[in-house]
């Protein structure tokens, strides 16, 4: 295994991580009174609040839901697409250079 194989790898599972997190976070929106500072919920928190926070400010809430973490989904699984699907960039210049 070389080392562009094991750089596609480990950022498939990040992209499919995030994507996962955004989930928990939409899942978390329905439970307002949860304290997502408290572990567990800070797990799925401290990871996606940077993500989340400047959003927010370009993204008003809708109709007072927060649909940031949804825009994240779409953008984590279109990135994964685009890079690694089967026709993916980084999947192409791989298979060009093997």
């Amino acid at each position: 295994m070389n080392l562009a194989s094991i750089g596609t790898l480990v950022l498939g599972l990040l992209l499919g991580l995030m994507t996962i997190l955004f989930i928990f976070r939409i899942v978390l929106t329905w439970y307002p009174q949860l304290d997502l500072n408290r572990f567990p919920f800070s797990l799925i928190t401290i990871p996606t609040e940077p993500f989340l926070s400047p959003s927010r400010k370009i993204i008003p809430p809708l109709g007072g839901v927060d649909i940031t973490p949804i825009i994240w989904v779409g953008i984590c699984t279109l990135l994964r697409e685009i890079l690694l699907g089967q026709q993916g960039l980084i999947t192409m210049a791989l298979k060009a250079y093997q």
